[in-house]
Parts: C-alpha cells; structure tokens; sequence
C-alpha cells in the first residue's frame, strides 16, 4: 500500500494470535500488506480449517501467519531475501508458530517447481511480489502453480491496480484498496 513505512508495526488482524505484533524486514524492499486489506481478504477467503497455505514472497510472512492464526494446518512461507526470510523466522517463533510454518529461503519458481516435483499440494496460495515485478511473474504462474494446486485451491494474487497480475486460473473476485488489486482465483 502506498502510506506504508518501514517502520511500522503490523498486527495479526484475528484468529488465535489475533492482535500480537507481527515485525517487518528492514529497509523498503517489502510492502506488506495492510491489516484492512488483510481482514477484507480473510473475510473473502472464509473457513480455514486444515488449509494447507503457501505464500509466496513472503515478505514479513503476515499472510501466511494470518492463514494460520485462523486455523490453517499449515505454511509454507518463500521468501528469496534472507533479511524478510528471518523475519519470518522470528515473527513464527514470537508467535509461537513454528511447528506450524516452514520459511523456504529460494526463488518463487525454484520453490514452486521444488513442491511440484516433490508432490506437495496446497490449498491456498497467497502471491505478493513486488509491484514492479508483476508484469515478469504473471507470464509463468498459472502453468507452474497448477503443478502444486489442490483440485480445489484459492489463489490470491496481490498485486498493483496498474499491473494487475492475471493466470490461467477462473478469475472469482477482484477487489481494489487504493493502489492494490486482489485477486481471488479458483481451481474448480
């Protein structure tokens, strides 16, 4: 979002560890995404429970662990700077997630192909790379998610309203908050 600052702090939005603090990677290589936004994605997304989740650029991992405090059975968390990558680290600990996550250090496409090929499947799968980075990403993500989706995943896409990230998914809903663009896709 365009008024975020390095500096600030962001909270869980609900769930179990509803409230608690959630650090951020230093410096303005992550955007992450604000608890409004957060809450009107949960909100879209609905029941949780035994959710497998992966979220790619993970950024300071407040998607993924969002998913969890709200009952997912797990997350996967990938995340190519290894700053945001400890973050993540740290913010599962405080939270007293770890078991629950998994912070893969690597390149979105090395990891996805990685999941595929080893046959891990998910149910959600947040993608929030950085705005800049949309138009490059969105030519190969469709054919490599598909690879590592549930038969019935959700995939959100949070991207800028100028470079709105598509797939070959079904298009469910779109909503804008200011100079983000979510977008929910299906599998089914």
């Amino acid at each position: 979002m365009g008024d975020w600052r390095p500096d600030a702090m962001l909270r869980v939005v609900a769930g179990s560890r509803g409230s608690r603090l959630i650090e951020t990677p230093p410096g303005r290589s992550t955007r992450p995404t604000s608890d409004r936004v957060r809450e009107a994605l949960f909100s879209m997304l609905g029941d949780l429970t035994h959710s497998r989740v992966l979220a790619l650029f993970a950024g300071s991992g407040a998607l993924g662990i969002e998913a969890l405090s709200r009952g997912a059975a797990g997350a996967v968390f990938v995340e190519n700077s290894a700053k945001a990558a400890s973050c993540v680290r740290r913010n599962l600990e405080s939270l007293e997630l770890a078991a629950e996550g998994e912070v893969v250090h690597a390149d979105w496409l090395k990891a996805v192909r990685g999941f595929a090929g080893g046959g891990q499947r998910f149910d959600i799968v947040f993608v929030d790379p950085p705005y800049a980075d949309a138009a490059s990403i969105s030519s190969l993500l469709g054919d490599e998610l598909s690879l590592c989706l549930d038969e019935r995943a959700t995939v959100v896409f949070e991207s800028g309203v100028d470079s709105p990230l598509v797939a070959g998914l079904r298009l469910e809903r779109e909503k804008r908050y200011g100079d983000t663009v979510v977008r929910l896709y299906g599998t089914n």
